[in-house]
């Protein structure tokens, strides 16, 4: 039956994201509120086929941030990407490069203002990195940040990737640690699904300023906090 449910919303959700893209591309044209408009319907249809067809619900603690954050997430899953695009203020996501440069997806992606991320670009990727995050600051947006850089399975706790202290210094906004247990239900590079409640946890802030060392185990230790594996 998992298996079932599972196809089921591979397909529906496939079906809705190419309607999305299709329409986003010339959306993007007309201006920037109907992207954002074709944007968020997307995630709430990823919502709809999670909750009645996987039976994935989502429980929120604590209170997600308003205006201008680092908000840095734990990652497990490809559920969080989509479901935090709902839970926070138009964020700009960093993501990785090769995800914005996915025909069609890619230029959507960046119309709506992602932060693109060239891990292997040095400091010129950085540059650039910084430059897109202090115009979506300005823009009033939080920026949403995976510090590990990658998907983990539960229990897994990799050290954060250079990017996030990067911004943190040079942004200087408090940071809002998320942590989430997503990976229970959805398994990193698992085509099966299960149902069930996955608790996404908004910390309390952590104040910019802080030395690079004492910032990161802060963050590490607070988006861990629901690692029931570990």
């Amino acid at each position: 039956m998992a298996w079932l449910r599972s196809a089921l919303f591979l397909f529906l959700f496939f079906i809705g994201s190419v309607v999305a893209v299709l329409l986003a591309l010339p959306a993007a044209l007309i201006g920037r509120g109907p992207l954002l408009h074709l944007t968020f319907g997307w995630a709430r249809w990823h919502r709809l086929c999670a909750r009645y067809v996987l039976g994935i619900r989502t429980r929120i603690e604590g209170a997600p941030p308003q205006g201008p954050a680092l908000v840095a997430s734990k990652h497990q899953s490809m559920f969080e990407t989509v479901e935090m695009l709902l839970l926070l203020d138009e964020p700009a996501v960093v993501l990785k490069r090769q995800l914005a440069d996915i025909p069609g997806w890619g230029r959507v992606a960046r119309s709506y203002g992602v932060i693109p991320v060239d891990r292997e670009g040095g400091a010129g990727a950085l540059r650039h990195m910084l430059r897109a995050a202090r115009k979506s600051v300005a823009d009033g947006r939080p920026i949403l940040i995976f510090p590990e850089g990658t998907r983990v399975h539960p229990g897994e706790q990799p050290a954060l990737q250079p990017g996030f202290a990067g911004l943190y210094s040079a942004l200087r906004l408090p940071v809002v640690p998320v942590a989430l247990d997503s990976g229970m239900l959805w398994p990193r590079r698992s085509f099966v699904k299960r149902p069930g409640v996955i608790t996404i946890r908004f910390g309390e802030p952590i104040p910019p300023g802080l030395p690079r060392a004492e910032i990161e185990e802060k963050v590490r230790h607070a988006i861990n906090s629901l690692d029931r594996a570990s």
